[in-house]
Parts: structure tokens; sequence; C-alpha cells
């Protein structure tokens, strides 16, 4: 985003260096903390610039100063520029934090303050149009309010202390609810994806979902962009930035309120109106966008999307541990749209070489547990196999299970380090499925440990073989889609 004063946002003229100083600040002043854990100084903890408090009760400016926070009486006090105010003020407070963020010059703010239009009240309502009229006046970006506002990997800057600090990112997250957002970081980084940025929007006020989406899309770092939205403020600028957004990076929108007593429950949570759902799938299909319904359908899609390489082509090799899982894996993946086709006479032979135990299929899919068992050589033959197969042009989805993860992580090593090998050679997914309560799935706690291993590794990782076919799914059918409108697919993973 570039040119000074340019009309972003439902204030008009927003400036967007101020915007870009807000979501990466080098220096953060925190209004309004309290004891008895200061959550918002202690979620800055590994923030890598400076951060101030504004604290007016006495009894709470001790507990910030333990923590080697100076403290203000006001913003004007600070004797530095402030790039981000988070503003955790009671509402009747936020129009005096307004007037001195205004004086002050700050960057921009992030409002955690809650109370406004949301609550339907009529005190609610006027103090939000005095936050509005503020920051429209006066170039003011807002994050908010009523929201849990802006994380940023790199910087440090959080709104749950469970966010990663560090280098690296491919996903960027916009969430009206804070509770989701916090839910799609951490549900990222357990399969073993690094979210770069999220912010929580909240009410949305100032800037909207189509300003912040926006940002996205002109963001490096931002490969993969996920929203949770309860409602579009501007729908007809949201529908143009989404279209221009879909034909560089994937995005994915997952909507609340799509019921009749969930559309009441978003205008009492962020003041939202929710639109009719016919019009909404229509908008979401036309410009690209990949639709999920659920947290975990966005989680899942995320992984497939950074984790396997890009392709729209839907013939798989499948690979189960018992027969009655290489049906089960089958019907799965057939249902989400791909294919399962039988290999050639070549493949077949040397296949049947060493598929020589009783019960075992290779006819694909593959009926393996005591072929793979036995030698962790097969498995390599195995692949070795389908990586010359040009039946197979849509990559494997591979059943592991977690017996002999707790007497380490040796086997494991091994099979992944092939799993590996057949995706970097053929440049096709490799997808890991890992169910719960599978005959080859072992200790229930052990599951989830070898589930994180294999994610850490790099590989998507699902716990049924529902939700791994249907995000591979969403995957291709959204790289088919880039293909047919002209946008040649490409890699998210770095």
């Amino acid at each position: 985003m570039s040119g000074k004063n340019a009309k972003i946002g439902n204030a008009g003229t927003i400036d967007p260096a101020r915007l870009h100083r807000a979501l990466n600040p080098r220096t953060v002043a925190v209004v309004g903390d309290k004891g008895p854990n200061y959550n918002w100084i202690t979620n800055l903890k590994e923030f890598t610039g400076k951060v101030f408090s504004v604290q007016l009760d006495e009894k709470e400016i001790p507990g910030i100063l333990e923590r080697g926070v100076p403290n203000f009486r006001s913003l004007v006090e600070i004797p530095e520029d402030i790039d981000l105010v988070i503003c955790a003020v009671p509402r009747q407070v936020t129009p005096f934090i307004m007037k001195d963020a205004v004086a002050k010059g700050v960057g921009g703010i992030s409002m955690f303050t809650s109370g406004f239009a949301e609550t339907g009240e009529e005190i609610g309502v006027k103090l939000q149009q005095m936050i509005y009229d503020t920051c429209a006046e006066n170039g003011m970006p807002l994050v908010g309010p009523n929201c849990m506002g802006i994380y940023n990997r790199r910087l440090g800057v959080k709104f749950t202390g469970a966010q990663e600090q560090g280098e690296g990112g491919e996903v960027g997250i916009v969430s009206q609810s804070g509770t989701h957002g916090i839910a799609m970081t951490i549900g990222s980084q357990r399969l073993g994806v690094k979210v770069t940025r999220a912010i929580s929007i909240g009410n949305a006020v100032v800037l909207n979902e189509a300003d912040y989406l926006e940002y996205m899309l002109n963001d490096p770092d931002v490969r993969v962009i996920s929203m949770y939205l309860e409602g579009v403020r501007n729908g007809r600028k949201f529908f143009e930035v989404l279209k221009k957004a879909t034909r560089q990076k994937p995005v994915i929108i997952w909507r609340g309120g799509r019921s009749r007593a969930g559309a009441r429950a978003v205008r009492s949570h962020t003041g939202s109106l929710a639109s009719d759902d016919a019009i909404w799938s229509a908008l979401v299909k036309q410009a690209g966008a990949i639709s999920v319904d659920t947290l975990e359908d966005a989680i899942d899609t995320i992984a497939a999307l950074v984790l396997a390489p890009a392709t729209p082509k839907r013939n798989l090799a499948l690979v189960a541990m018992t027969g009655g899982q290489s049906v089960a894996i089958t019907d799965q993946f057939e249902r989400a749209g791909f294919e399962v086709p039988e290999l050639s006479k070549k493949s077949y032979d040397i296949l049947g070489e060493f598929f020589v135990t009783i019960g075992g299929s290779y006819r694909n899919p593959f009926d393996a547990s005591s072929t793979i068992g036995r030698e962790t050589d097969n498995l390599a033959k195995i692949l070795e196999v389908l990586a010359n197969e040009r039946a197979i042009d849509g990559g494997v989805a591979f059943e592991l299970g977690s017996r002999g993860f707790e007497d380490g992580s040796e086997r494991m090593d091994q099979m992944l380090d092939l799993l590996r090998k057949y995706r970097d050679t053929t440049g096709l997914p490799v997808v890991a499925l890992m169910p719960d309560g599978g005959v080859m799935g072992g200790d229930a706690e052990i599951l989830v440990r070898a589930r994180g291993y294999v994610s850490k590794a790099g590989f998507p990782v699902y716990p049924s073989f529902q939700r791994g076919a249907a995000a591979l799914g969403r995957a291709a059918a959204y790289w088919t889609w880039r293909k047919e409108v002209g946008a040649r697919p490409r890699a998210v993973k770095k």
C-alpha cells in the first residue's frame, strides 16, 4: 500500500504509511493494562521494540514497573514516537485516549475495549461514532474496537502468549472474532505452519475487511490468506479486492452467521449485518475464494496449501494399513473429487516381486501394513514405482500409525525421509493420515505427539481420511480454478 492519504477504509482518508507503522511497530504503548497478570504487557515480553505503559491507577503502577516497563500518565508524556497504541480502558475513557493519540501523532490504535455499537445501547453507539469521527478527521488507523488486535510473528507483537515469535511465516489471518483469530493461528502452528501475521478486527469501524485483505495481498510475506468474517462493511470493494487477491494468492473464507440464529448472534458480537447466504456463496465462488464451514476446515486447508506442492491434478495413489482402511480411504478421496487409477502392467510386475503377503493388495489403493511393517525398504520400492507411474499425477495419501513411536523416532524418520524424497523428486503432494482410534493408531497421547512430529517434518497431517481428502480437494479445486482463469499455479512453500 503506498501513496499518502490514499482512500481506504470506512473513515475515508487514512494514510497507508501510518497503517503500516501500526501493523509493524517498533514502539508500543499499552494504555490501561491491569494486574494481576498485566496480559497486554506480558504478551509483549518477546517484542523486539520498546514498550511503554500509560496507567493512572496508583495500585497498578508498581506491578507494571516490576515488569521493567516505564509508566506515564498520558500518551503525550512518552518521550518517543509511538507506532502502536493498545487501548484497554473502559469505553467511556476512549474519547480521551483518542484525543491524546491524535496529539501524539501515533501510527495507529488497536482497541481491545468493547461495549460499543455491538451492544445496541445508545451510549455505545454514540461512543463508537465519536471514535469514527476522530479517526476520519485525523487520518487515524484504528483496528477494532472490540478486538484482540495485532499479531506480528517477526516482531513479537502478540495478542496471546501462545503465538510464536521468530523469522519466517507464510500465512496471514484476518478475523472478526478474536477467539477464532487465536484458534487459526495456534492451530496452524501445531500443524507446522508459521503464521506471519494475524489481525483481529472486531467491529471494523474505521478499516474494514477489504482494507485488511488488500494489505495482506500486498504483503510479500503472506502467501496464503485465511479470513473469518461475520459480514462485510463495503461489499462492492470487498468483492473487487477479493477477485484481485485470489488470482495471486489462495484466500480461505470462513463465514459465521449463516443460519438465522447465527445471524442474530453476529449482531450482538461485532454489530455486523449478515448477508443473504445464497448471495454470499455466489460472491465467494465467483471471486475464486475457498469457502469453508468450520475452524477445522480452515486450518486443514491452510496446511494443504502451505505444505503440499500446488497441483490441479487428481489421480492419486492411496496407501492404507489394512484392507478395511484401504476401502475407507478410497471412498473418502473419491467423494472429494479424486481418482484412484489402476497402475501399468510394468508397475504391477515390479510390485508383485515383493508384495507377497497373503491378504496384501497393491492394485491402488495399497493394503500395505505387513509389507511396509517388515521392511522400510519396501516403502522405498513402492514410492519409486509410483514416482515413475504416469497414471499417478496428483501425489500420494499415506496412512501412518504411531506404534513404535514411543520407543523413538528412528523408523518414523526413515519413512518420512522416503516420503520427502518422493515429494521433492516428483513435485507432487504427500498427505499424511493418522486417524483417531484406527487399528494402527496406538495410544491416543502418543498419536497426538506423532502427528505433531510428522507435521513439524513438513507434511500436512490429518486425524481422519475425510478431513485429509476434503482439505486436499479444496486445494486442488483452487489450483484448477487458477489454471482456468489463466494464472499459473505456483507453490506457496518457501
